[in-house]
């Protein structure tokens, strides 16, 4: 006992966490001076274009211009940039000092996982996602988890209420044998069964019969469209779905599955289980309901009456949790006595645990936050969490070394493109609404805190800087119009040098985390992909709403392909595979550019003065040259593929079309 009590003492004094510099200072210096360089590389470029601009009536005037604004886009946008790595720190919890220091007085935790449709979002993966909280390392007298599920779906409640059941083996199983991770279907998929250990191999075939059992029995309610009548006799809950419930037209659903006060509410070890809560909000057709937002002040609504706790975790439904300590890793920031009254919330980088070798679609944009919701756009975390920090409250960013939560990855570049179009529509919603960081942030958080919101709200406008330079450059040179300074010319010197510094500190720094040399190319094409085509039409469409001519729409993304489309995609092979307008953009820029590069080199050759004409067309045919190189998969899909994730003949025809009339405008 008196060891036990001068550890506490030893530790009282000490704090919970630990934040220090991400880079050594010599490394910080040499960034900021690096920095510096390319910053008057950019004003040389925008002195060259305001210097050299063609005169009234000259071809290539109004380009020139675009390029101008192209440039200036780019420059500031790159200067917003720089508030992300200006001085980067990481933060270090210790929970062993939290557990001898607060062990008997660990807060309350209320757990928020939000589903909204049953065929996109499998009910057999929510339940994954709900086990894995259920199965925490932290008391179960003190978790609560609450499912939402704005589908309304008697299937989803089906599933749950099976989970009810299961968890009574699957937490006595994890925490007697320590696993992780502790999502049933990832853990029996991960690991074989350990010979050296009979009683864990025993146990373990035994919980993975029942889980598969489980399972069976819930696609097969699935599969079948309905629930059965003896199921539904065996629990009163699924009396509130009837003939008169419809999707978006019905009575708000709450059933406590398990209830932590219910002293029989145990598992087949005799110990508590946590509270297991199903809610699906009242929805009316003539009423909004705000989307996620919505959804998750319902949440906090129904568990301020059943649980109330202080402190609240909110999951995807596809994203379950990795690490069975994370919630004591969250604390350590919350109960520290010397700051942790301060922090509003703790946020952690998104991951993903169906990412291919050279991550094809580059899935690793997001943050997730743990913290009702500010309505009015599909990124209302955003707005909550800049409405949180402008009180005065501090945000807390940690990126442990175990990821602390995996949700699944978009397997298909529809999929990937439209979840990126959704993002930026609604970043950009909150750029031109009240809440721009730069009006509702002014004079309550730091200058390099509204920059750093703004990188990823600025993602709508800076397509169109992309899109000209994708467009432009080549179709001067189709009509042989220059529009970069000659090679031979110290002009050209800040735009080589940008444009290598970019590339080279970009794979730098994709290397140092990790990445691969061809995860960082894939990421070069689908920053391509995403800026000429999802942050586009955002762009478009967020415009197009401030003028009040649409509404905001909210789209799920699907988190279940077939078979073919899977196995391409762990063969890191490109779906296109639909006549989407986002491929006929990708198509037309990839034709495009090959047109102009194959005529460029022609126009090279063939001129009178090939010195000179070297010189002026170099900087356009490399930039088209490089455009082929990443485009390679499109052409690919356009005309060597056979399976059914090719582009479609009439994506060729179009694309062949707007290229052909291109080519015949003139340039002014």
């Amino acid at each position: 006992m008196s060891t036990e009590n001068g550890a506490r003492e030893e530790n009282s004094g000490r704090s919970l966490f630990e934040t220090k510099a991400a880079e050594g200072g010599s490394v910080a210096a040499a960034y900021k001076v690096f920095a510096f360089t390319v910053l008057v590389s950019i004003v040389l470029i925008w002195l060259y274009r305001l210097t050299y601009i063609p005169g009234v009536g000259e071809p290539g005037r109004w380009v020139w211009i675009g390029m101008f604004v192209s440039e200036l886009l780019f420059g500031f946008y790159w200067i917003i940039t720089q508030s992300a790595r200006w001085n980067v720190v990481q933060r270090i919890p210790f929970k062993d000092r939290l557990s001898l220091r607060y062990e008997d007085k660990l807060p309350d935790v209320d757990i928020f996982i939000c589903t909204a449709d049953h065929v996109v979002e499998p009910p057999i993966m929510v339940i994954d996602t709900v086990l894995s909280a259920m199965s925490y390392n932290y008391p179960p007298e003190k978790l609560s988890i609450y499912l939402s599920d704005d589908g309304g779906s008697e299937f989803t409640f089906y599933a749950l209420l099976e989970v009810s059941d299961f968890a009574k083996y699957w937490l006595p199983f994890c925490k007697k044998f320590k696993l992780e991770p502790r999502a049933p279907a990832v853990y029996f998929k991960r690991n074989i069964l350990d010979s050296h250990d009979l009683v864990l191999a025993q146990e373990e075939s035994k919980v993975k019969k029942l889980y598969e059992d489980m399972a069976s029995r819930i696609e097969t309610v699935v599969e079948e469209g309905g629930i059965p009548k003896e199921i539904k006799e065996k629990h009163k809950g699924f009396s509130e779905w009837n003939s008169l419930i419809a999707r978006n037209d019905h009575q708000s659903i709450v059933q406590i599955l398990i209830d932590r006060r219910n002293p029989n509410s145990v598992d087949i070890d005799g110990h508590q289980l946590p509270t297991l809560v199903y809610l699906s909000r009242e929805k009316r057709p003539q009423r909004p309901h705000h989307f996620k937002a919505g959804s998750m002040n319902a949440l906090i609504r129904v568990s301020s009456k059943i649980s109330n706790a202080p402190i609240i975790l909110n999951l995807d439904c596809d994203m379950y949790s990795n690490d069975s300590d994370a919630l004591r890793d969250s604390l350590c920031f919350f109960m520290d006595e010397k700051q942790g009254h301060r922090t509003s919330y703790v946020q952690y980088p998104q991951r993903y645990h169906n990412i291919t070798k050279h991550d094809i679609y580059s899935s690793v944009a997001r943050v997730v936050h743990q913290m009702g919701l500010v309505y009015g756009c599909p990124v209302e975390d955003i707005v909550t969490g800049l409405a949180i920090q402008c009180r005065g409250w501090r945000p807390i960013y940690h990126n442990p070394s175990r990821y602390a939560f995996l949700g699944i990855a978009a397997t298909t570049l529809d999929q990937s493109l439209v979840q990126s179009k959704r993002w930026s529509e609604g970043m950009f919603q909150i750029f031109l609404s009240k809440y721009c960081p730069f009006i509702y942030g002014h004079g309550k958080i730091k200058l390099g805190a509204q920059m750093g919101y703004c990188i990823y709200l600025l993602w709508a406008p800076i397509s169109l800087g992309t899109l000209c330079y994708a467009v432009a450059p080549s179709l001067c040179l189709l009509h042989g119009i220059r529009i970069f300074p000659e090679v031979s010319s110290l002009w050209f010197l800040p735009f080589a040098y940008v444009f290598v510094a970019k590339y080279a500190y970009g794979l730098a720094e994709a290397l140092s985390c990790g990445d691969t040399l061809k995860s960082w190319w894939n990421s070069q094409r689908i920053w391509l992909f995403r800026r000429t085509t999802a942050y586009f039409l955002a762009f478009i469409d967020t415009v197009i709403r401030q003028l009040g001519l649409s509404q905001t729409t909210f789209v799920l993304t699907p988190k279940v392909v077939d078979d073919d489309v899977m196995k391409r995609y762990e063969n890191e092979i490109l779906e296109f595979g639909s006549s989407s307008i986002m491929f006929t953009i990708i198509a037309t820029i990839a034709l495009l550019n090959l047109f102009s590069f194959l005529l460029g080199i022609r126009r090279v050759v063939l001129a009178t003065e090939s010195s000179r004409a070297f010189q002026q067309f170099i900087p356009p045919i490399i930039l088209s040259g490089l455009l082929i190189m990443i485009n390679i998969p499109v052409y690919q899909a356009l005309f060597f593929r056979t399976d059914k994730g090719r582009m479609p003949s009439s994506v060729l025809w179009k694309s062949v079309m707007i290229v052909s009339l291109a080519s015949l405008m003139p340039i002014y």
